[in-house]
């Protein structure tokens, strides 16, 4: 007994160790090899947008502080919509506020400058996620190892991946999710007022970025009650409940209203009018699924199922389902109650509502969705989570002395093998992991579903432009001028001067993205010189005219893609 009790602190000791190394090198690897990777991807539909949004705030801030006269000395000033005129400024701003800030501290106002910072904050944040993904996996598991699966798995999650360089709207709202479910669970496992205002605080960060991370209020609120009524080993007071929620919507209110200047500038009456645009935004395009342009309040039931089901790895998806026949075998086996007295019934009824509730009331209602099923990316981690228990019981079986040993053995081979084909596409499709499908074809995902939809591979389609043609102005046409000025805005300044939007026929190339396009284009549009595919899947085409016309029709410089002529969001304070 001595030599057992003097080796136990050691052991346990070693076991610290490797996993601060083990975690240690994971993360550093995530945010070292991400940081490098962000500089190889475009500027997203939104993003300019988005940009113009955290101006508009901070126009409204300084416009509290500062004279007239010093507002003047801001070149954006004049140009940036005033809050209450801007159509879009219910949109949570705390990223877009950090992000402007921290290039008009750290960059030389560039728009190439503002962007890499822009995409090096989106990652740090996912890396984040990853973090408090992490942490929810080694509570709920008691093992860091298989909370660290967790987090590996939203890292080998492709689309993902992808995102989580220029996608400051989903997957920043996702990481700040689950950050605050993590400050959640803490919580509960120690219901204290300190821990209850930093969980305030955390969630009025997810609903600083999204007015629908209101829903975390219902979140706590049931976790609080689960543990009420059914946490035999440690009490909660009534009292003490009332207080806990005090403290916590307390933190929510001071938070959301100290982060979301917009709030300040309306009234509450005329706030709640406006709620429901942010609720059921009112998008007026088309959704290109299963073959046919459908506007949003057309969407079946199924779009947002078929959408996960085709761009999650398959082994996620399937492991996913088997954590949750497991879990309701075990609460069924249990029974409810007592299922409900331990800490993991408790929490799995937390997780599978995150995955499941939203989920449902999408299914079920015409909330506006579009674009895939990014609107939903914050359920993602909870999925995850699932995944993490299936992959649990596969284990567990393996391990056993069964007639299940050999056929578990089987399926965890195939995951591992499926997985390890799943980072060999990553590298493959980079930097284009956003029209990754799981399973399907090339042709068949073109047939069926959306493709390029933020428009990043007329960044490449650019460069390529540039690199094969020498000519000092280069004339290009786009269908929409969107995609074009916003990819512009990340190629270095001596790219953007020779590039000419030229709105008809005259111009030299022409890009051709296929959202709302899936269909092929017409040869009068000149020769298809450059492809770029991915996966299998064509995100863009590049046409070029016959010799001899640019030159006669180049635009003025006005109709140059500068920064400085696109639009306010361009234009850095």
């Amino acid at each position: 007994m001595p030599t057992f009790s003097a080796r136990r602190p050691a052991l346990m000791l070693a076991s610290i160790t490797n996993r601060s190394i083990v975690v240690g090198v994971f993360f550093g690897l995530l945010l070292g090899v991400g940081l490098l990777l962000v500089r190889d991807y475009g500027v997203s539909w939104d993003e300019p947008n988005n940009h113009l949004n955290g101006l508009v705030n901070l126009k409204y801030v300084a416009s509290l502080v500062l004279p007239a006269e010093q507002m003047q000395h801001f070149p954006a000033a004049a140009t940036t919509p005033d809050i209450r005129n801007f159509p879009d400024a219910h949109h949570g701003p705390i990223f877009e506020i950090s992000a402007i800030l921290l290039s008009y501290l750290f960059t030389d106002h560039d728009s190439r400058s503002y962007y890499l910072m822009r995409h090096s904050l989106v990652f740090s944040v996912f890396v984040l996620g990853v973090w408090a993904l992490y942490r929810l996996g080694t509570q709920r598991f008691q093992d860091w190892r298989w909370g660290l699966l967790g987090a590996g798995l939203l890292v080998l999650s492709p689309r993902f991946f992808a995102e989580a360089s220029y996608n400051g709207k989903d997957i920043v709202y996702m990481a700040f999710f689950t950050l605050a479910m993590l400050t959640l669970l803490r919580l509960l496992a120690r219901p204290t007022w300190r821990r209850a205002a930093l969980h305030g605080l955390a969630t009025a960060l997810v609903v600083d970025v999204r007015v629908q991370g209101l829903q975390l209020l219902l979140f706590t609120l049931l976790g609080l009650l689960l543990e009420l009524r059914y946490n035999v080993a440690v009490r909660l007071p009534v009292r003490r409940f009332g207080q806990l929620m005090g403290v916590y919507a307390g933190a929510v209110a001071v938070g959301v209203v100290a982060g979301w200047p917009y709030l300040w500038a309306w009234s509450v009456p005329e706030l709640l009018a406006v709620t429901s645009h942010a609720v059921r935004y009112p998008w007026g395009f088309t959704n290109f699924y299963l073959g046919q342009q459908l506007l949003a309040i057309q969407l079946p039931w199924h779009y947002i199922p078929v959408w996960m089901l085709v761009t999650i790895p398959a082994p996620y998806s399937l492991a996913a389902g088997l954590g949750l026949v497991a879990g309701l075998r075990a609460w069924w086996l249990a029974g409810p109650g007592h299922y409900l007295r331990t800490i993991n019934g408790r929490l799995d009824v937390l997780l599978a509502l995150w995955l499941l509730a939203p989920l449902a009331v999408v299914t079920t209602t015409h909330v506006v969705v579009y674009e895939g099923w990014r609107h939903l990316y914050y359920i993602y981690p909870a999925l995850l989570l699932w995944a993490v228990r299936g992959c649990q019981l596969l284990v567990r079986q393996a391990r056993q002395h069964s007639g299940r040993r050999l056929a578990a053995r089987a399926i965890v081979g195939l995951a591992v093998f499926e997985t390890g084909h799943t980072v060999v596409r990553m590298v493959h499709l980079h930097p284009h992991g956003n029209v990754y499908f799981s399973f399907l074809p090339g042709p068949t995902a073109e047939r069926l579903f959306e493709r390029d939809y933020w428009g990043l591979a007329y960044r490449q389609g650019l460069e390529w432009i540039l690199a094969h043609d020498s000519a000092p102005a280069i004339t290009v046409n786009v269908f929409w001028h969107y995609p074009l000025y916003n990819n512009a805005l990340i190629l270095k300044p001596a790219q953007r001067a020779r590039l000419r939007y030229t709105p008809d026929s005259t111009a030299r190339y022409y890009l051709a993205g296929y959202r709302w396009h899936p269909q092929s284009y017409l040869d009068s549009l000149g020769a298809e010189v450059h492809v770029i595919r991915a996966g299998g899947v064509k995100v863009l085409s590049v046409f070029r005219q016959g010799p001899g016309k640019p030159a006669r029709n180049v635009r003025p410089p006005r109709n140059s893609i500068d920064p400085q002529t696109v639009s306010p969001a361009a234009r850095l304070w």
